[in-house]
């Protein structure tokens, strides 16, 4: 049997706590929703040609903008469809100086693209902006506060996706949204922080990866030193010493 390629699950689009809740949740999915009424935010959201002119050709980059909330601009910020949740994750949590009694607590669970469980420090509602320097949307958006590694500063789920009725194209490298008067707001991506991001990631992962599969009896010693420890040597003298010995016939010739 092969294995299960999941995405980011659980949080407040999914996460109901009871099973009752998840089942009638699960029911929804094949009604059909009915049609809103058209109000100013129904607007046509088109990626023309034009759209293509002010970006780099590239293979995988993904969607990264700013956002403005608790009076700072916050970069590195991943627009992520396929997200059922909103993330601020605990270093930004930190860098942002918010307080801990903002915090609620959240029982529900929230999963990785692995599958695995990830740590939840509980969920609170921020005030953000989104804006292209002439027109802007600001909403309260409920992240859940999410201990874990990421070069990101906060994920943008399709649930505030779907609320903002905004529209991501990863070819023509932006978003757009309608505001409240019926303007169109286009954001672009930020190219260079995006690839920036996505090495940060790697390298996250890879530095993760050593630390926590180190062996118990090295507890207390720096990933670094282990790294160093574990390095292949010959056997016999180190390389080192082969080296000194290597340098010193060289300087007698």
């Amino acid at each position: 049997m092969h294995g299960e390629v999941h995405t980011i699950a659980g949080g407040f689009s999914e996460g109901r706590y009871t099973v009752s809740q998840r089942k009638k949740y699960a029911r929804a999915v094949f009604l059909v929703e009915a049609q809103e009424a058209d109000d100013v935010l129904d607007v046509d959201l088109v990626f023309t040609k034009a759209d293509l002119r002010d970006f780099v050709p590239h293979d995988n980059d993904t969607m990264v903008i700013s956002v403005v909330t608790v009076g700072r601009k916050v970069h590195l910020v991943l627009v992520d469809q396929g997200s059922s949740t909103d993330v601020i994750f605990w270093t930004t949590f930190n860098k942002l100086q918010l307080s801990l009694d903002l915090l609620r607590p959240y029982t529900g669970c929230l999963y990785d693209f692995a599958g695995d469980q990830v740590e939840v420090r509980g969920h609170l509602e921020l005030r953000t902006t989104i804006t292209d320097g002439v027109a802007s949307r600001t909403e309260n958006i409920r992240y859940l506060v999410v201990n874990a590694s990421s070069a990101y500063n906060i994920l943008l789920g399709r649930l505030t996706l779907k609320r903002l009725r905004a529209m991501a194209s990863t070819r023509h490298m932006k978003m757009k949204m309608p505001d409240l008067g019926g303007k169109v707001i286009t954001i672009k991506s930020d190219q260079k922080k995006a690839k920036r991001c996505y090495e940060n990631n790697i390298k996250t992962k890879r530095w993760v990866f050593m630390v926590t599969t180190r062996a118990p009896s090295e507890e207390g010693v720096a990933p670094a030193e282990i790294a160093r420890e574990r390095r292949p040597e010959p056997e016999g003298e180190s390389w080192r010493a082969k080296l000194e010995v290597g340098r010193s016939s060289l300087a007698n010739r």
